[in-house]
């Protein structure tokens, strides 16, 4: 079984920044892209960043240059730094690993966290 667990969320005023966490644990043997996702109340869940096993980044135009998705393929772990943060941002945001468990390889399941939120508000 495999499980994400996001830490980092909170209440956070216009322009400031906030770092998200997930690491993934279990019987992992591998992990694909990793990602960030967010769901706002009555809209529907967004990218907002994704990250390859070998670095290569991808970012929602909405946070481009504000937003930095990094990971440590060592932990497991993947983080959002989240600068210049507006109202626009808040939401419940989400983990997103595809991951090679290690008694299934090679398939790959998509697994989700449980949601961490994200309040920007003066």
């Amino acid at each position: 079984q495999v499980q994400l667990v996001e830490s980092g969320g909170g209440l956070v005023q216009p322009g400031g920044s906030l770092r998200l966490s997930c690491a993934a644990s279990g019987s992992i043997f591998s992990i694909n892209l990793m990602g960030w996702y967010r769901q706002a109340p009555g809209k529907q869940r967004e990218l907002v960043a994704v990250i390859t096993s070998g670095g290569n980044t991808n970012y929602a135009d909405s946070v481009k240059g504000r937003f930095t998705i990094s990971r440590d393929k060592a932990k497991n772990t993947v983080y959002l730094q989240m600068n210049s943060l507006k109202t626009e941002d808040t939401a419940v945001y989400y983990c997103n690993a595809e991951v090679v468990p290690g008694s299934e390889y090679p398939k790959v399941y998509d697994y989700w966290g449980q949601g961490t939120q994200v309040t920007v508000s003066s």
